[in-house]
């Protein structure tokens, strides 16, 4: 059996979405009709993440657009832009191809997380835990 690789799927999914360069999606910055939405490991937002940013763990996504789903969030029924990203582009790209099959409208930073600290987007930290 032959698997499919998932650069090729990751192309793909970029080819049918919405894609923000990281300099487009730092001037949506403070905008209140614009919803970052985090899809990285609870892990990897320890190294700072997009201010105000929501987080959506990657596998639950699916589950917390549906609003028929009983794991539905709220912050995604509202009328809002959502710019989802991670840490290069590569699930986002792959998240908002399902999602947009699902009928939800978003997009995603190409470059992910990586790229939104290279053009100097604002980062936030957690609060250190005791």
């Amino acid at each position: 059996m032959a698997i499919t690789p998932v650069a090729d799927m990751v192309a793909a999914a970029r080819a049918r979405i919405t894609q923000i360069p990281a300099t487009e999606a730092l001037t949506l910055t403070g905008d209140p009709d614009v919803v970052f939405v985090d899809l990285r490991d609870v892990r990897e937002r320890k190294n700072g993440y997009v201010p105000g940013s929501f987080h959506c763990p990657r596998g639950m996504a699916e589950f917390w657009v549906d609003p028929t789903s009983p794991y539905h969030k709220d912050i995604f029924a509202q009328d809002k832009r959502f710019v989802f990203y991670c840490a290069s582009g590569w699930r986002s790209a792959l998240t908002v191809a399902t999602l947009q099959d699902m009928g939800f409208v978003a997009s995603h930073i190409t470059e992910g997380f990586g790229g939104w600290t290279a053009v100097g987007g604002p980062v936030a930290h957690p609060e250190p835990r005791d």
